[in-house]
């Protein structure tokens, strides 16, 4: 007899099926209530769903003469593997457009997939042109040289209140951004793809004209 193998769900399957708000619920149902920021971090170049790799970055502001500028934001970009996604932690602050056109080309080099960035961005015209998705904060026409800087890369960081690691598994869309402790990163995108699958059944169901009250007694899916 042949045994059946379980389904290994990649990158692409995720991007193709899953969303924010489906794999928030499969998180809920493991007891991890609290993995999407409350932040407005808007899809400003891009409405198509993001998934990857959390790349970490941390940064702050500053008021003086910066002996070596960009340095480690330009090391973290170049540092950049496929399907990682930039996560900048720069507290909200508006000071400055940290994320422009050149730093989404040279990411775009390693592979990266997207951005999201805690704080302001800048070019944004150009970067939707190259079909890159950014989430920000907003937007901001000053350079970031002299106001704003990367001091650590590749450490675990924190979108209000809420923990990234680097490699976790990161999902944003218009609903929001969602991100998924490796621990149980497994777990998490079984349930959401089983949930998905299932969702798909009830809404046929109820488009076949089966009342949603009904729909729920009988699959127990909202």
């Amino acid at each position: 007899m042949t045994v059946s193998q379980p389904l290994t769900i990649t990158l692409p399957m995720m991007r193709a099926s899953l969303y924010s708000a489906v794999v928030s619920d499969a998180l809920d149902g493991l007891g991890y209530k609290r993995q999407s920021p409350r932040l407005p971090l808007r899809p400003f170049t891009s409405s198509s769903l993001l998934v990857g790799r959390c790349k970490t970055t941390l940064w702050v502001d500053m008021a003086h003469m910066d002996t070596r500028p960009y340095e480690l934001e330009l090391k973290a970009v170049d540092e950049c593997q496929p399907d990682d996604v930039l996560i900048a932690a720069a507290g909200g602050s508006v000071r400055s457009g940290i994320w422009g056109e050149l730093l989404t080309t040279a990411a775009l080099n390693g592979g990266c997939v997207g951005a999201i960035i805690d704080g302001a961005i800048r070019d944004v015209g150009k970067i939707r042109a190259m079909n890159f998705p950014v989430f920000a904060r907003s937007t901001c026409v000053y350079d970031s040289l002299n106001r704003q800087r990367v001091v650590d890369i590749d450490i675990p960081i924190e979108l209000d209140g809420v923990a990234f690691h680097p490699g976790d598994l990161v999902f944003a869309d218009e609903d929001g951004v969602v991100v998924v402790p490796q621990v149980v990163e497994n777990e998490v995108v079984r349930r959401a793809w089983d949930k998905v699958n299932a969702e798909n059944v009830v809404r046929d169901a109820i488009r076949n004209g089966l009342k949603s009250t009904e729909a729920f007694k009988k699959y127990g899916i909202l």
